[in-house]
């Protein structure tokens, strides 16, 4: 949200549900809890912010020496992990705000950090070619992985199965073996992907065509393509159900879309005779 107001939104239909005002800075990420009590925001104000889900109360501010490009809960603690410019990944215990820990530095710039409940691993990317499966328990690097020109990481709802937009290729690993199980080259430049819950489907957002496209995960076969941005798509997320998918981008607008468009699911729903 380039006006730092980052807001909150009913899933199945995108109502409005309210908005966290107290940042100055353009806000780079969001992210809610298991429970989606609480919310948190990573800022070009230095800051990340954890909010009350609720209320939309500012519960604390966790400061830092440059921009946040993106922040998570660490499963169902009171810990936050953040990624700064700073190269430095840390975790903050909110109850201790003024002592965070630098679990890993990166040689670059810290793009993306997710926290895989599965695993119990930080899995954080880089503004250059690295993600770094980190044990937040010991600052160790459990496992390096390596993908030139990284733009964009995303996680299953289950924390299994990783996936990248890097170049022109679309990747993803399982995390149980750290193996990995897709390696497609496309026409494009992709700054996004997501695969749904099932793994049958993986979407993607187009860097310069804007166009939202879905393959099957077994074939890699184009099932779909969408308009509708009108700016660089920057995420995409399954719903935990894969029924839909979000995509947002920087014209300001998150949309939604059905992984299997003409079912009825929230608003899409069939006009009564």
């Amino acid at each position: 949200m380039a006006d730092g107001k980052p807001i909150l939104r009913y899933g199945p239909t995108g109502d409005w549900l309210g908005t966290f005002v107290g940042h100055k800075g353009a806000v780079w990420s969001a992210m809610l809890n298991a429970d989606t009590t609480r919310a948190v925001t990573a800022s070009a104000d230095y800051t990340v912010k954890v909010w009350d889900a609720i209320t939309g109360k500012d519960l604390i501010t966790l400061s830092h020496g440059n921009i946040v490009k993106s922040a998570d809960f660490v499963g169902d603690t009171d810990l936050v992990i953040t990624g700064s410019q700073d190269k430095a990944v840390r975790v903050f215990d909110i109850n201790r705000p003024d002592a965070p820990t630098t679990i890993v530095s990166h040689t670059a710039p810290v793009r993306s950090v997710k926290w895989s409940k599965h695993l119990r691993l930080a899995v954080c990317a880089d503004n250059n070619n690295s993600i770094n499966l980190v044990d937040p328990r010991t600052s160790s690097v459990v496992k390096s992985l390596e993908a030139p020109g990284i733009a964009n990481i995303s996680l299953t709802n289950d924390g299994r199965l990783l996936s990248c937009a890097a170049g022109k290729r679309i990747l993803a690993w399982d995390l149980d073996t750290f193996t990995t199980v897709k390696d497609f080259t496309v026409d494009y430049d992709v700054s996004v992907t997501a695969i749904n819950p099932e793994r049958t489907r993986i979407v993607t957002g187009g860097r310069s065509d804007l166009l939202i496209r879905s393959y099957d995960f077994a074939t890699e076969n184009q099932i779909d393509t969408h308009k509708g941005h009108h700016g660089s798509v920057h995420d995409a997320c399954f719903s935990p159900d894969g029924h839909i998918y979000a995509t947002g981008s920087e014209d300001g607008t998150v949309r939604l879309w059905q992984t299997n468009p003409g079912s009825e699911y929230g608003l899409w729903q069939s006009r009564k005779p």
